[in-house]
């Protein structure tokens, strides 16, 4: 019960300093689809409005590493999305984000099927990242463990012009040119950046270009309508692939022989576009229209052996080219006016999301050259959609307490039609369908000016994903139609404290019990497949802490337990051929960390001179789900400087960071049961940056 301790105490210095230090910004989040202070919600928000200290900025986990309950491993592997969980929701995920509904200004990330990804998440453009966890999380439908929304900054008065750029270790390299400002009833924001690393790992180089513009036109006073432009191309980033126990004890930096000998790596490349129409309609009523379509393509090459390969006429083959179409849309009417002579809320909508997939698949060798376009093994057109209702109403019923509730009908349908039958590997096409109601309900109680109390409860669902039911267990042809839905009920109660204006701090108590988790059933030769297990439960304990300890001081921290298992026992592969061993109950489900710390402390005003220190902690990880390796805990610390100019229309900001002080050799990520006992993806040692950042008003 540290935590709670090292919160109170922090929250007694904070008050006791409180006079002589300036109020922190008020924050307005919209993850409830009601612009309201994150204070008055029953549910646990939060929204980080600025990148920490000297940072690159170009990883969406350095953004979310202060938020209590999220794990965001940078895996120093571009070839591989950042990995992300929320309270453990998405720790199974090998590659993208799954569990996690993810939006970049109310446009989704995550695909229907419930895959997503953060590549072209454009930090530099961003005014805040919002996290929503908990119960609440359901109203956004399948894959609802948590929601993460990324929102570009509008356009601003006088226009600004920002050019930035930092390096340092490893080949890391970031430039970045953003203009915004406001022409008549137009506002724009464009932004273009430029990323590359050598890598901290052999064969793990990158480069990705990023471009993003949004662009609003108010056509009167009632009427909006806002474009959003992305894209983003990472061409041939390198794969080195995770390392066994024994090679990260020899050398953290080397990489598989498969890495170099196929030559692994990924080439993608994204665009997309979203229409938004918003209009009030009366003092009561309004309507908000979205649009959106997109195009991603990936071309991978993985380290799938040659004799598999030929020994297998099943075998996808060692090449993965992937083609994809998506788009969708949201309609949501919103009224707000009074019940019963209080204030009343109502929002209700449906949404459309529809993928479009062509899958290939080849070999990656012709005759002794490897890491080459050969032969075809696979070839599908794959397509999912998801059709949504949903409705939410907000109510205060009294001075001291607001009931807030929701519901959410989905409806997710997968069919694959396959274009690639012979002899050994039949027509694997086939069609299935999951429905869920998910509802949710919380209060909050304003015990006093300062303490908010609030409590919830909900039902949530997650589909299995295109890749969890594109093989069956058994061996045989067609999807895996054995898999269902997994559905979990979730509870949140907590406590939000704002003493004064400047201090924030927050405890929250949870817990998800899930039937039909998803598991791995066996991973071989490059396929994976799955199975339902029983029951699960993740429970925990979050906290944290925001404020200004004194003049131009500032302390960050956050503090997570969380407790995650498989309640009923089941039954994995752990060899080639099968050989099975049991999984007992209460045994950790892997990718959770049993505990997750940070803190930093800040010093400096909005010019001059800056500096800081931080810690950042992870408690063990379990690698498999038989819970015989994990990853060890680890606190590392930061130290950031540097000096703002601000004189006239320039404000430059130049800093320089070290990470990693005391050149610690870590494992910073994990690859959940990798059929390889390839788990481990180590992160860098001591590591230096510098930068400047420079805006003309």
């Amino acid at each position: 019960m540290r935590p709670f301790y090292l919160l109170i105490a922090l929250i007694g210095a904070g008050v006791a300093s409180a006079q002589d230090a300036p109020r922190l910004a008020p924050v307005v989040v919209t993850a409830t689809r009601t612009a309201q202070s994150p204070y008055d919600i029953p549910a646990a928000i939060d929204s980080v409005a600025t990148p920490p200290d000297g940072t690159l900025d170009v990883n969406l986990s350095e953004r979310l590493q202060s938020i209590p309950g999220v794990t965001a491993r940078d895996r120093q592997n571009y070839a591989q999305d950042t990995q992300i969980s929320i309270r453990g929701f998405g720790a199974r995920s090998t590659f993208g984000i799954r569990g996690i509904r993810l939006y970049t200004d109310g446009i989704p990330a995550t695909m229907p099927d419930g895959q997503g990804q953060v590549t072209h998440f454009n930090l530099d453009s961003a005014e805040r990242v919002e996290v929503l966890r908990g119960p609440f999380s359901a109203l956004y439908g399948n894959a609802s463990g948590g929601v993460i929304q990324l929102f570009t900054a509008d356009g601003t008065e006088p226009p600004e012009l920002r050019f930035g750029t930092a390096g340092g270790s490893n080949g890391n390299f970031r430039a970045s040119v953003n203009a915004r400002g406001v022409e008549g009833p137009v506002d724009y924001n464009v932004d273009v950046s430029h990323f590359r690393t050598s890598g901290y790992r052999d064969h793990s180089a990158a480069r990705r270009e990023s471009g993003n513009a949004k662009i609003g036109w108010q056509i009167d006073d009632d009427r909006k309508l806002t474009l959003v432009l992305n894209a983003v191309d990472i061409p041939g980033a390198q794969d080195p692939l995770g390392l066994t126990r024994a090679q990260y004890k020899a050398n953290p930096r080397q990489v598989a022989a498969v890495a170099d000998s196929f030559d692994t790596r990924k080439s993608a490349d994204q665009q997309q576009a979203g229409l938004i129409y918003e209009q009030r309609i009366d003092a009561a009523n309004s309507l908000r229209v979205m649009g959106y379509y997109g195009q991603r393509s990936v071309t991978q090459y993985l380290s799938i052996p040659v004799a598999t390969q030929r020994s297998q006429p099943g075998n996808a083959g060692g090449v993965v080219d992937l083609s994809n179409q998506y788009g969708g849309g949201d309609v949501r009417w919103t009224w707000h006016d009074t019940l019963a002579g209080r204030p009343f809320e109502i929002a209700t909508g449906i949404a459309y999301d529809n993928q479009h997939q062509h899958r290939e698949g080849y070999e990656n060798f012709v005759g002794n050259e490897l890491g080459v376009r050969g032969r075809k093994r696979r070839d599908e057109i794959d397509r999912v959609f998801d059709f949504d209702q949903y409705a939410q109403a907000t109510w205060r019923v009294a001075n001291d307490w607001t009931l807030m509730g929701g519901v959410r009908h989905s409806e997710v349908r997968f069919r694959s039609d396959d274009r690639y039958i012979s002899p050994g590997n039949p027509d694997d096409s086939g069609t299935v369908k999951y429905s869920a109601t998910t509802p949710v309900f919380g209060v909050l109680w304003r015990a006093a000016p300062w303490a908010h109390v609030y409590a919830n409860w909900g039902r949530g669902f997650e589909t299995p994903t295109f890749s969890e039911i594109g093989y069956r267990a058994d061996g045989g042809a067609g999807l895996a139609f054995n898999l269902k839905p997994s559905r979990s009920k979730n509870m949140e109660v907590g406590v939000k404290l704002q003493p004064t204006e400047r201090i924030r701090a927050g405890v929250a108590l949870f817990r998800a019990d899930s039937d039909d988790e998803l598991a791995v059933t066996t991973n071989q030769g490059g396929r994976t497949t799955y199975q339902n297990i029983a029951r699960s439960r993740r429970q925990g304990i979050e906290a944290s802490f925001d404020g200004e300890m004194a003049k131009d001081l500032h302390l960050i921290a956050s503090y997570t337990r969380l407790q995650a298992t498989f309640r009923s026992p089941f039954m994995t592969c752990v060899a080639t051929p099968c050989v099975q061993a049991p999984v007992a109950a209460g045994t950790r489900i892997p990718g959770v960390p049993r505990s997750m710390g940070y803190a930093a402390l800040k010093y400096g005003a909005e010019k001059g001179w800056q500096v800081g220190i931080d810690m950042n902690a992870m408690g063990a990880t379990s690698v498999n789900d038989l819970g015989t390796e994990s990853a060890p805990g680890y606190a590392l610390f930061g130290l950031s400087g540097g000096y703002v100019f601000d004189q006239g229309p320039w404000r430059v900001n130049t800093f320089a960071r070290v990470d990693n002080l005391a050149d610690r050799h870590v494992i910073g990520s994990v690859i959940v049961n990798d059929g390889n006992g390839r788990y481990y993806e180590p992160a860098p040692g001591r590591t230096f940056l510098v930068g400047v950042d420079v805006r003309w008003r």
